[in-house]
């Protein structure tokens, strides 16, 4: 159906509240009923700037493009301006942003990559992570975002339609990582065969799912199931979404226990979280005071568990709990516990939306079958460690007796410390494998601001990691002879990076400006 046209002389007619018309990129709007339901007030609209007028600078500047989509505003057009032509067209679903830094690297033109493969070469043996990635984000767009934005405001978990597609998808197989679970199992509509899938499906399922922009939906849709399986905790950090209590099932539990579950959680027919947190036991799984006492009596051969579990995701609508206990013997035992009389969940209220069905989980004289034992009866801190990404570190420095490393705030600037040196070291690699595949010209249109970014980023982040050195060392930090001279050293004179070759301010104003000469101009929220 053709649209009718309007003059923009025609359209100036209507510039009363009871008779308002506005045009926005070419399209005109009547919007007579609706100004006085305009939620930012009836004054907005009679401006003189946008009654009657073409008011598509004004609109973009207060809305997004979406309003625009949405069903009561859209069937407020009435015709189009004569003469002119849409200029603003949003990012089709599934598609390539064309803003600068919007996707990563390997995802945007004119850049490579040594590690995704997009299939133009070797069609039979490559693995093909750009149409995956297609793939993929159709589906976080068309099925978890319409989801997820819902019940981050309604606070209901996440649809039992969400999971039944993950699992005929088995996406919900696939968030647990390349594995003997994946065979014989058909991945994407076919789309990767289970052989082929590697840590870079992972990777590119683990970004694209934060594209829904809800944190309490992102932990509701499986992270109790997932959280703690170390590659996924690399790609997300804090944002542990996979069903951390399905991998010591899978690592741990025996054949038959192991398939009945496996089979269940990954169809999307039942649920699964990881109980180890206490109120007075976090990350202190060796404080654990949730007690597991072994009987084998009167027919029964197994566990009686009581105790209290605090912050666990997923529990208010989990079947299964994979929960951490001491033991009568003395040391750590896992079980998998099935929500049965005496075990009761209820929601803790966090920051974010109640979806993530975070919870606190009480056991009270509940009886665990031998069978539901992960790993041996003291065996425990192995499975415990063993879900997540555990490192060892040793220190010659004491403090109150212990090494410097028993305290906490000590670990935390180490894994800063290291978090902010691999992060750079990954984007330096970057930018030198894009120089390989440049030519000088090319560089000097695509890398200069990556350039300047990665050197402003280098050493704003190398004068954070002098300082927490120097806090680490103490005394000996500021010190220029002996064990500390190298740290002292090194906190007197990285600031003179961050001046040499470029001050920091100067290069990401750089980095910016060259940014936004690149941004398309039909470019809108």
């Amino acid at each position: 159906m053709v649209a009718k046209e309007y003059t923009k002389e025609e359209v100036a007619k209507h510039h009363k509240p009871s008779d308002l018309w506005i045009i926005v990129d070419s399209k005109v709007y009547d919007l007579s009923r609706f100004a006085a339901m305009h939620p930012g007030g009836l004054s907005v609209l009679t401006d003189q700037q946008v009654a009657g007028q073409d008011a598509t600078d004004i609109f973009f500047s207060l809305h997004r493009y979406e309003v625009l989509l949405k069903p009561q505003y859209a069937r407020l057009q009435i015709g189009v301006a004569a003469g002119e032509k849409q200029k603003i067209f949003p990012r089709a679903v599934g598609a390539l942003s064309k803003v600068p830094y919007a996707e990563p690297t390997w995802l945007t033109e004119g850049y490579y990559s040594p590690y995704y493969k997009d299939g133009s070469l070797l069609m039979t043996t490559i693995q093909h992570h750009r149409r995956f990635q297609v793939a993929f984000r159709k589906f976080v767009e068309t099925v978890l975002l319409p989801d997820g934005q819902a019940r981050e405001e309604d606070g209901k978990r996440p649809s039992q339609s969400v999971f039944d597609e993950m699992a005929r998808l088995n996406i919900v197989a696939m968030r647990l990582g390349p594995g003997k679970h994946l065979k014989g199992r058909v991945l994407m509509d076919g789309l990767v065969k289970a052989e082929e899938f590697d840590y870079f499906y992972e990777l590119i399922m683990a970004q694209e799912a934060v594209r829904i922009n809800a944190r309490g939906y992102y932990d509701g849709s499986g992270a109790g199931t997932y959280i703690g399986e170390p590659s996924f905790i690399v790609v997300v950090g804090l944002a542990q979404n996979k069903f951390p209590g399905l991998p010591p099932v899978l690592n741990f539990g025996k054949p038959p226990l192991r398939d009945r579950i496996l089979e269940e959680v990954l169809s999307g027919k039942k649920y699964i979280c990881l109980a180890i947190s206490e109120a007075f036991a976090g990350s202190d799984v060796a404080g654990l005071k949730t007690f597991a006492k072994r009987v084998k009596e009167g027919g029964r051969d197994g566990w009686v568990v009581t105790g209290t579990k605090k912050w666990i995701t997923n529990a208010t609508f989990a079947d299964y709990f994979t929960v951490g206990c001491r033991n009568d013997q003395g040391g750590m035992v896992v079980l998998l516990i099935e929500r049965q009389e005496g075990v009761e969940t209820k929601p803790i209220k966090t920051s974010y939306s109640t979806t993530a069905g975070t919870g606190f989980v009480t056991f009270d004289n509940v009886f665990v079958p031998y069978e539901n034992t992960l790993g041996s009866d003291n065996g425990g801190l192995q499975v415990i460690l063993s879900n997540f990404n555990h490192e060892r570190w040793a220190t010659q420095r004491q403090v109150f007796g212990k090494p410097l490393t028993s305290q906490a705030v000590i670990r935390s600037k180490l894994a800063a410390m290291i978090a902010r040196v691999e992060s750079a070291q990954n984007w330096i690699e970057n930018v030198t494998f894009q120089m390989n595949n440049m030519s000088y010209k090319e560089q000097s249109v695509r890398l200069a601001g990556q350039i300047a970014f990665v050197k402003k980023y280098c050493t704003e982040t190398a004068q954070e990691t002098a300082r927490d050195a120097v806090q680490i060392f103490g005394g000996r930090g500021i010190t220029k002879t002996g064990m500390g001279r190298f740290i002292e050293h090194y906190h007197r004179t990285v600031p003179f990076d961050a001046i040499l070759g470029g001050a920091e301010d100067v290069l990401g104003d750089l980095g910016v400006r060259q940014a936004l000469r690149q941004m398309p101009k039909n470019a809108r929220l």
